[in-house]
């Protein structure tokens, strides 16, 4: 039986993560380092931890300690100065049709504060729980930030779904045993091959959640 549907939130409750690329990017250029949006979106989900050293890998670099915390404050100062961020079509209709019937949920590995902010102006009293990049020491595709949130929720695996966008977070999902279902909103389907469906877009996860909820075989 469904009781649980856990959401990622930059890519699927929200269209936000042109903003988070951009100021990522625009972070990175004060350590000397040019990334590109698609460098953050097959990166996407990770926390500000993850990300970091992801970048200065690639960059053929180690960070430093000051670089974390100099680097997050950076990024989540100009977030918030140029986003513009909306919700998706289609996700308003999803949350109707789980509200009542299951316990909701918010995995992100997005600043805490940024987290609580973009929910609470967009979605009030609607989530039972959240779990964001300051509250695991590993962020995805660790399967840290899932199991953290089924504990919170207090259901079984079996008895909870996700929904992701992103590759980390497909993995984090499977490796954390759960039910995922995928939506290639800003990379190729072919990235999020691990879940175990993709849908081509919020409108059919519209559909499928509903088809789920009524279903006797779940």
């Amino acid at each position: 039986m469904l009781k649980a549907v856990v959401f990622d939130m930059d890519g699927v409750l929200f269209d936000s993560m042109p903003y988070h690329a951009d100021a990522w990017a625009a972070a990175f250029t004060d350590v000397g380092i040019k990334i590109t949006r698609e460098d953050i979106y097959k990166i996407e989900g990770s926390n500000n931890i993850g990300i970091i050293k992801l970048i200065f890998e690639k960059a053929g670099r180690t960070p430093g300690s000051e670089d974390f915390s100099r680097l997050s404050e950076k990024k989540k100062e100009i977030f918030l100065k140029i986003n513009r961020v909306k919700v998706f079509d289609g996700i308003y209709e999803c949350i109707g049709l789980l509200k009542d019937k299951c316990r909701l949920g918010v995995v992100s590995g997005s600043d805490k504060s940024v987290v609580e902010k973009l929910i609470e102006q967009c979605f009030p009293d609607t989530f039972d729980i959240l779990v964001t990049g300051n509250d695991i020491k590993e962020g995805k595709p660790s399967p840290g930030p899932y199991l953290k949130a089924i504990e919170m929720l207090k259901v079984r695996k079996d008895e909870c779904v996700v929904v992701e966008n992103a590759p980390l977070g497909v993995e984090s999902a499977k490796r954390a045993g759960l039910y995922c279902i995928a939506i290639p909103t800003y990379v190729d389907p072919a990235m999020l091959k691990m879940a175990d469906i993709i849908l081509p877009d919020h409108t059919m996860l519209k559909e499928f959640l509903k088809n789920l909820i009524t279903s006797k075989d779940y």
